[in-house]
């Protein structure tokens, strides 16, 4: 039997989407057919590789929307059920955080949603999968009750996970058939945010690479240049990354960052560096295809990551796989990919000075570097592979939409399904199991 799921994101496909990408392909590839919904158009800024053109042609977007459409849709849900329709709107109304802005934002939650359903009823899909449950969150689950359908979330390491209480985290989670948990902190924050009954429906699943992709690069003499991959946000600490960067400058005169990415603090950011006088140690390039940020790896001496929080970046998987150095944030789920002093270095968040030393230490010892990328490169390609990332995804969804239980985390030997084990479930405390 053919399994119908829609993938529901608030902006897709942006070019920092491409773990997305791979996870609807990986499913696709499996048999399901994935139909991808977006509630708006991403900017042209972030158009990205050739395929991420494809998905956006393949992508429904419900906005804009007409005031015909809007009530056409809507009405079409209402006759189908009335009770189901006005229970969507309570639920609309009452998880929501206080204030006239919150009703109005629901409002438009509640609205979107019923173009979900009627869209998903076009498409016939019963499962809905959102992306990053903040304010999406909210439509995936309305629609659900809206439209009589399962959902399920992937939780990250920032978003809903920063405010729980404001996103309304703990009904989102509840109400969902199962949630996909990028780290092992992500997953306790889940568990954290709701009642135990629920803790067995809580999977994780990295984001997983192919290492093969990436070609390794070896360090030799004294580092210079830095790589920053990402956006422009307040979330990643770039101000002090900067900050570090003037006191590098005083023994290090050749050291140069390299930009990479765009976003809200861009505008302040070149401010910043035209205020300290850095324009020649700091180079912004704006949004690269990832073939380009290949290249940027291959000249890059250390990868450095300043974020005040963050899941388990992807391109410090695509860093470790290039064997660059890598310095990051010792923060949510970042050490569950890099160990201190064996594969990277970990500095503590918002200290600039410790930003500042460790990346001395790095640029100073090409021995070093070369140690902690061999083991970098190992880590991802044993533990942070995308085929077995995605065998992973593609089990629990199978599983979950079937209805059997899953394991928290299922181990597979290649993908060969016969090769499989299982790590037994948790019986939830208090379930009296």
């Amino acid at each position: 039997m053919t399994l119908r799921v829609a993938y529901l994101c608030g902006e897709y496909p942006r070019a920092t989407d491409t773990f997305i990408q791979r996870e609807v392909a990986a499913l696709r590839c499996e048999g399901f057919e994935v139909e991808t919904i977006s509630v708006r158009r991403p900017a042209q800024r972030e158009a990205g590789t050739v395929e991420q053109e494809e998905e956006r042609r393949r992508t429904h977007y419900l906005i804009p929307c007409g005031p015909g459409r809007l009530l056409t849709d809507h009405l079409g849900c209402f006759i189908r059920s009335p009770w189901r329709y006005l229970l969507a709107l309570r639920t609309a109304l009452v998880v929501r955080s206080p204030g006239l802005k919150s009703l109005l934002y629901q409002l438009c939650y509640f609205a979107e949603a019923g173009l979900v359903v009627a869209e998903s009823r076009r498409r016939q899909v019963k499962h809905i999968h959102n992306q990053a449950p903040d304010a999406s969150g909210y439509v995936a689950m309305i629609a659900a009750e809206m439209g009589d359908l399962t959902y399920s979330l992937t939780l990250h390491g920032f978003g809903a996970l920063s405010e729980p209480s404001r996103w309304r985290l703990r009904e989102k989670l509840e109400r969902s058939l199962f949630a996909i948990c990028v780290s092992s902190w992500a997953r306790g924050q889940a568990m954290l945010w709701s009642d135990p009954v629920h803790w067995d429906k809580y999977h994780v699943v990295h984001c997983g690479i192919d290492a093969s992709q990436f070609q390794p690069h070896t360090h030799d003499g004294r580092g210079k240049r830095l790589l920053f991959i990402g956006r422009f946000d307040p979330v990643k600490g770039l101000p002090l990354l900067i900050e570090a960067i003037d006191r590098l400058a005083r023994d290090h005169p050749d050291v140069h960052l390299d930009l990479v990415g765009d976003g809200p603090l861009r505008g302040d950011l070149e401010a910043m560096v035209c205020g300290l006088e850095l324009e020649k140690y700091i180079t912004f390039h704006g949004y690269l295809s990832q073939a380009e940020c290949r290249v940027r790896l291959q000249h890059a001496d250390v990868l450095v990551i300043s974020s005040f929080a963050e899941g388990i970046p992807v391109v410090l998987m695509e860093a470790m796989a290039s064997r660059v150095a890598v310095l990051a944030t010792n923060i949510a789920g970042i050490p569950e990919l890099v160990e201190h002093g064996v594969s990277g270095v970990l500095v503590p968040s918002g200290d600039g000075e410790a930003l500042a030393q460790g990346l001395d230490q790095l640029l100073a010892s090409p021995k070093w570097r070369e140690q902690l990328a061999d083991a970098g490169r190992q880590r991802v390609e044993r533990d942070f592979r995308s085929d077995l990332e995605a065998a992973r995804l593609v089990h629990i969804f199978r599983e979950r939409l079937a209805g059997r239980p899953v394991s928290v985390r299922p181990i597979v030997r290649g993908t060969d399904r016969s090769h499989w084990q299982e790590i037994p479930t948790p019986t939830p405390v208090g379930t009296g199991q």
